[in-house]
């Protein structure tokens, strides 16, 4: 079988948001009177939600994880700076027009709320290239589970098989390895911290988004070593 779907992480494989991040969170802990944390060190805390971001600034800053309403004043905040100074990455729309040319099917999945994402790429040109959109929110859960990725993939009519899977991180590799589809990760996004991370010899890595194309035709002439599922780690 050959890639007939390309499913795409968000944040810091689409777009570069670590600007607005950085500002949101640090406009949360100037109300509750804490030093603003630098950019990479934000950057560092992105990958596994809004909820997960909130908890990991406050624990760095000194503040109860769970201070009551963070959550809900960093949405607001970053409901106000989408799109402030986040932007594709330079080549994505060039890509997506790409490989949208060779008859592939694009969707988006995230761990980022669905309201957000959607605004996002609508603001920014993006959203006429994906079929499906999936936040963090919704009822598919969130990466590193592969019921997002696989519930595209069904409603695609795609088999995980023919799926890729184009993210930044480490939680994008265990969700592309519990799915059972391929992975390629974007060595130019800002998520990729694999040194505790079990790479298996099949992933695919690119350091501009113009590579992609010509990658997914290698796959598509040979998708041999695209993994079975890996049932080895829990789902959750």
């Amino acid at each position: 079988m050959s890639i007939r779907l390309v499913v795409f992480d968000l944040d810091g494989t689409l777009i570069d948001s670590r600007r607005d991040l950085a500002d949101s969170v640090n406009a949360l802990l100037g109300e509750l009177g804490a030093a603003a944390l630098d950019l990479d060190v934000v950057t560092g805390m992105v990958g596994e939600g809004a909820a997960v971001l909130v908890q990991r600034a406050l624990a760095a800053s000194a503040l109860p994880p769970d201070t009551p309403g963070a959550l809900d004043r960093f949405l607001a905040h970053y409901s106000e700076r989408l799109t402030t100074h986040t932007r594709p990455y330079p080549g994505i729309p060039d890509a997506l027009d790409g490989l949208r040319s060779e008859g592939l099917v694009l969707a988006v999945l995230t761990n980022k709320p669905q309201r957000a994402t959607r605004q996002i790429l609508e603001r920014l040109g993006l959203a006429g290239w994906f079929s499906t959109v999936i936040g963090g929110d919704t009822a598919a859960g969130r990466k590193p589970d592969p019921a997002g990725l696989l519930s595209i993939a069904a409603a695609m009519r795609t088999a995980p098989r023919e799926t890729l899977l184009v993210g930044d991180s480490a939680i994008d590799l265990q969700t592309a390895h519990r799915a059972g589809t391929a992975i390629c990760l974007a060595r130019y996004g800002f998520g990729l911290h694999l040194d505790d991370v079990r790479l298996r010899g099949d992933e695919a890595f690119v350091d501009d988004p113009i590579e992609l194309l010509p990658l997914i035709v290698r796959f598509r002439a040979d998708t041999s070593s695209v993994p079975a599922p890996d049932t080895s780690r829990s789902r959750t």
